[in-house]
């Protein structure tokens, strides 16, 4: 399960469950000499360390409120945010299978998994080659339909329901879906994250059902100090105070 990534233009994205985000910005805020403002708008809250380094969140789902400017961390909104009780779909499609449910507060309540033979590339030339390459393309037609098929069984009728739809995998194989027009609406509640995973199996599904949780919390330093992506994971501070003022 990916939980660190690298970043354009510099910096890491770290993912940090909700209920461990008071502790992680507050250690944050330690080895940084202290935060110097916190600005919140409606689709992002960027703390700015006294030292220069910044830790940013972009919203996933619904915008932060309230919004502005302050000295020191004042991380209610996001906390406020980050703990809301959500109904989420969660569409987890690569070539070769895929993974659709529905979960609540990271548990999933509803789901359907499959798995469909697609063959790699053939690396052999002339009409072998061709013929290889027609037969795979039959096989990841067949099996995208399959993912659009499930897709519409079990998420459209409980869009009503849900508060966004999460997606995942291969954002080729999620691309070929969204051309189908009848998960067009499903698309329409899309976050947009999308979330690096493997082959979908039940398991996947468990897991990025919790992960679509979590908060991305990108970090730019010019020394970048590795404790800022140590494991969210790791054991949490008694108590962690919501807000943290140097």
């Amino acid at each position: 399960m990916t939980k660190i990534r690298p970043v354009a233009g510099g910096g890491r994205a770290v993912e940090v469950l909700p209920e461990r985000l008071a502790g992680w910005f507050a250690r944050f805020a330690d080895r940084h000499d202290g935060i110097a403002t916190t600005r919140t708008t409606p689709t992002q809250v960027v703390v700015t360390a006294r030292d220069g380094a910044t830790a940013e969140v972009t919203t996933s789902f619904e915008e932060f409120t309230p919004t502005g400017e302050v000295e020191g961390l004042a991380i209610t909104a996001l906390l406020n945010h980050a703990t809301a009780s959500r109904r989420l779909g969660l569409l987890l499609v690569r070539l070769g299978g895929h993974s659709i449910g529905v979960a609540v507060d990271g548990e999933v309540v509803a789901s359907t998994t499959d798995s469909r033979q697609v063959h790699g590339r053939n690396k052999a030339g002339g009409w072998s080659q061709q013929r290889f390459a027609r037969r795979r393309e039959g096989q990841a037609r067949v099996a995208l339909q399959a993912a659009a098929d499930d897709a519409v069984r079990v998420l459209v009728p409980r869009l009503d329901e849900l508060d966004a739809v999460v997606l995942g995998g291969d954002r080729q194989a999620l691309d070929a879906l969204r051309a189908d027009r009848r998960l067009a609406a499903v698309f329409a509640r899309a976050s947009n994250r999308v979330l690096d995973v493997p082959e979908p199996r039940r398991s996947v599904l468990e897991e990025a059902a919790e992960r679509a949780r979590a908060v991305e919390i990108t970090v730019r330093d010019l020394n970048p100090d590795p404790e800022d992506l140590e494991d969210p994971q790791a054991p949490l501070p008694e108590d962690p105070p919501p807000e943290y003022r140097p």
